[in-house]
């Protein structure tokens, strides 16, 4: 991309909306463009930020990692989105694990720049901490849902988040093992999960697709505490 391109894709994105031209002629002159292939890590837990990404084109996933391998899956990011706000903000510090789960081309907006701006435009203060919140809520949901929630329900809340109309699009990397890291448990529990949906007639299983046939019954199932 060139940098008329980089100011436009930024200009659409609400942290940088309410900036003026020279701000976002600045960003643009201090933002990095890098690609990754499927399956690279475009950060590890632990390393230093090096600032704020944007997705210009893919998808990648957020995760932490145990020191057993298991990964429990935070958020997903697609084409638009921006990621990393907490290292920014908290330290410097990378808090999470990111990985390409495709061809992933990526804006890094450099760390020291950006905090230069946050003390010169309150807008994009306030843009980041309002997201910052946001990720907060999602967090303690997450933990509420971890700890609250049965297999079955946190895959029924699953299906039904993802879905439009009734459909959910299966890319080629959502399979059951990356269904059970999204909702904190392990493939052989949630296959049985999805036999048992597709046993009472829930859902019906495709290759590219999942089809909710009972919305209804899912959202209770949903709304079910241990």
């Amino acid at each position: 991309m060139n940098k008329k391109d980089v100011i436009n894709l930024l200009s659409k994105i609400l942290y940088f909306s309410g900036l003026d031209s020279t701000a976002l002629q600045l960003i643009s002159e201090a933002t990095l463009q890098h690609t990754y292939e499927e399956g690279q890590f475009v950060f590890m837990e632990g390393e230093p930020c090096i600032g704020l990404y944007v997705v210009e084109q893919g998808w990648a996933r957020a995760v932490k990692i145990s020191a057993s391998g298991r990964e429990q899956v935070i958020r997903f990011v697609g084409p638009g989105d921006v990621f990393n706000e907490v290292g920014v903000m908290a330290g410097g510090v990378n808090v999470v694990t990111v990985e390409a789960m495709e061809p992933l081309k990526l804006l890094i907006i450099q760390r020291d720049v950006l905090l230069d701006l946050v003390d010169q435009h309150p807008t994009l203060a306030k843009a980041l901490i309002e997201n910052l919140a946001k990720r907060v809520l999602y967090a303690m949901n997450l933990v509420a849902g971890l700890s609250l929630h049965s297999v079955e329900s946190r895959l029924a809340r699953f299906l039904l988040t993802q879905a439009k109309g009734n459909i959910i699009s299966r890319k080629k990397w959502t399979t059951q093992a990356f269904i059970a890291s999204q909702i904190g448990t392990v493939p052989v529990v949630v296959n049985r999960a999805f036999s048992s949906f597709v046993e009472n007639d829930l859902i019906e299983l495709e290759r590219d697709q999942i089809q909710i046939l009972n919305q209804q019954e899912l959202q209770k199932i949903a709304s079910l505490t241990e």
